[in-house]
């Protein structure tokens, strides 16, 4: 999924059958049951971009809403997107349990219902990453965003863990051809790239999420049972090569843990972003 290849130009790619696929992946399995445990990286989002309460927050490719629930808990007015509409319906569950008062739409991260310069913030965590029309969504991001206002990201690395997991994946199944790396989101060149035209200033922050599990092998059964790539991942391959996969997987494991045998700790490198616009 992960993997680097020459990209086709716009043209040769259907973008919408990519999307489509996609979307099956990530309404497989149930993604909430991972999401939940990277609820961390949204509030500490929200801290980086110093949001205020009464200002107006988008979340896209939202999921079931760790940082929509975090700019929430801050009194923002939040706006929640997601293409798979079971997440939004998970994300709406949190915040009634909580008591939060959140709008929810369905909506593509490459094509935004919402009217230029809306927003004061807009964020995502681990979420527009995997657009396929990565210069697309990087485009309605800024487009929906105020003069003056931010665009908060945090982005797997490739170096990292999330991101040696997707390259892994993408050995044994093959992405969709010419579709680029969702990992460049959490390169400093990408981002420069996309934002930095239209930025008074870019800040970065490399951050480490911990993936705190009883042992490798609960978390490969829970990523294999509810994480959509993973779960597909395994779903497409014969009994060998699945075999194969978990061994690797093991072995990847292995190169990050730091448990010590206290169960797995396994830290994975992302980018925190912060895009201020002009």
């Amino acid at each position: 999924m992960l993997s680097v290849t020459q990209p086709q130009t716009t043209n040769e790619i259907n973008y919408s059958a990519v999307k489509e696929k996609q979307r099956a992946t990530w309404g497989s399995g149930d993604y909430g049951r991972i999401g939940v445990t990277l609820q961390i990286s949204g509030e500490q989002l929200c801290e980086a971009m110093d949001v205020k309460s009464g200002e107006t927050v988008l979340d896209v490719a939202a999921g079931n809403g760790n940082v929509t629930l975090a700019a929430a808990r801050r009194f923002c007015l939040v706006t929640s997107t997601d293409y798979v509409e079971a997440l939004l319906e998970q994300s709406k569950k949190r915040a009634e349990a909580e008591g939060l008062d959140i709008s929810y739409q369905f909506a593509d991260a490459e094509d935004l219902p919402f009217d230029n310069n809306c927003f004061d913030n807009v964020v995502s965590t681990f979420g527009v990453m995997f657009t396929p029309n990565q210069c697309q969504s990087a485009a309605e991001l800024m487009r929906v965003c105020k003069p003056g206002g931010k665009i908060g990201l945090a982005n797997w690395t490739p170096e990292g863990f999330v991101g040696q997991l997707f390259k892994l994946i993408g050995s044994y199944v093959a992405p969709p051809a010419g579709v680029k790396s969702p990992a460049l989101w959490g390169t400093r060149a990408f981002i420069d790239e996309q934002f930095g035209p239209q930025a008074s200033e870019i800040t970065y922050r490399t951050r480490e999420f911990n993936f705190r599990f009883c042992s490798p092998q609960h978390w490969i059964d829970l990523f294999r049972t509810y994480y959509g790539p993973v779960h597909k991942a395994f779903g497409a391959l014969d009994e060998a090569k699945a075999a194969q996969l978990e061994q690797d997987i093991h072995q990847l494991i292995a190169r990050f843990d730091r448990g010590q045998g206290k169960g797995m700790v396994v830290p994975s490198e992302y980018l925190e972003i912060v895009v201020q616009k002009r």
